[in-house]
């Protein structure tokens, strides 16, 4: 099973290039499934109705999202309702939405995961433990994935390996930069700290530079506004083993 892992989706800007791209490449690769992170996908900040569905008709099956996810209160009832729409596992039982998801290909049943980081962002539940509850609610998914929303790569390096073996991959986002450390570790489980983000090239992590050099050297709070002007799409494909579940292949793709 080919799969494709799309890092954070940035504004109206990252969308509207996710919707030039992602069909061609979908079909150039024989792409099966394909998952984004979209808590950055509404300008300014978070995820909204409006953006979830432009990603979805774009050709995204899964969405994840991060700390940003419950900004804008419109969303709410959508992570309720659709199910392909996740949220980190570890928050509250009580937020709106859930954490895993389960796509049923007919040949292969698929177990989509979000977690969360804890070091430097929200102190939420122990991400490692939360993994091995959800670990027992795959419902008998032959591959499953993870999405760790996390700052501190040293995080994500580390439950890489303590899930060795136990899932198919697993792939950092969050900080908009990808890394070059894609790997398969010896258990046979996927791994990249980042995948980077969809959007604006000429930007800092999305934002006008301007603005982000104004906050870092005034120190004072400032409007933030997505860049405009060209964009790419960063991520991963991966080749899956449906019947094993292991990874067998790891690329970083940018377009």
């Amino acid at each position: 099973m080919k799969i494709l892992a799309i890092g954070d989706i940035v504004g109206s800007v990252g969308c509207e290039h996710l919707r030039r791209v992602l069909p061609q490449f979908k079909r150039e690769q024989d792409i099966d499934l394909v998952i984004a992170n979209g808590e950055n996908s509404a300008d300014r900040n978070g995820i909204s109705p409006s953006s979830a569905e432009h990603i979805f008709a774009s050709g995204v099956d899964v969405i994840t999202t991060g700390n940003h996810v419950f900004r804008r209160r419109d969303i709410y009832n959508v992570l309720d309702e659709n199910p392909f729409l996740i949220r980190p596992a570890n928050y509250p039982d009580s937020a709106p939405g859930r954490g895993l998801c389960i796509v049923d290909k007919g040949y292969v049943r698929v177990c989509v995961i979000n977690i969360m980081g804890v070091v430097y962002l929200d102190s939420l539940g122990c991400p490692f433990a939360c993994m091995d509850k959800l670990l027992e609610q795959t419902d008998g998914a032959q591959i499953v994935l993870v999405d760790m929303h996390a700052e501190a790569t040293a995080e994500k390096k580390a439950m890489g390996y303590y899930l060795d073996g136990r899932i198919s991959a697993l792939w950092g986002t969050h900080t908009h930069i990808p890394t070059a450390d894609e790997t398969i570790f010896e258990g046979g489980t996927g791994y990249i700290t980042d995948l980077g983000m969809t959007g604006p090239i000429r930007s800092v992590l999305g934002i006008k530079p301007e603005i982000s050099i104004q906050k870092m050297k005034g120190k004072l709070p400032v409007y933030f506004e997505n860049a405009p002007g060209p964009c790419h799409m960063e991520g991963i494909v991966m080749e899956v083993d449906h019947k094993t579940g292991r990874c067998q292949s790891i690329r970083r793709v940018r377009v």
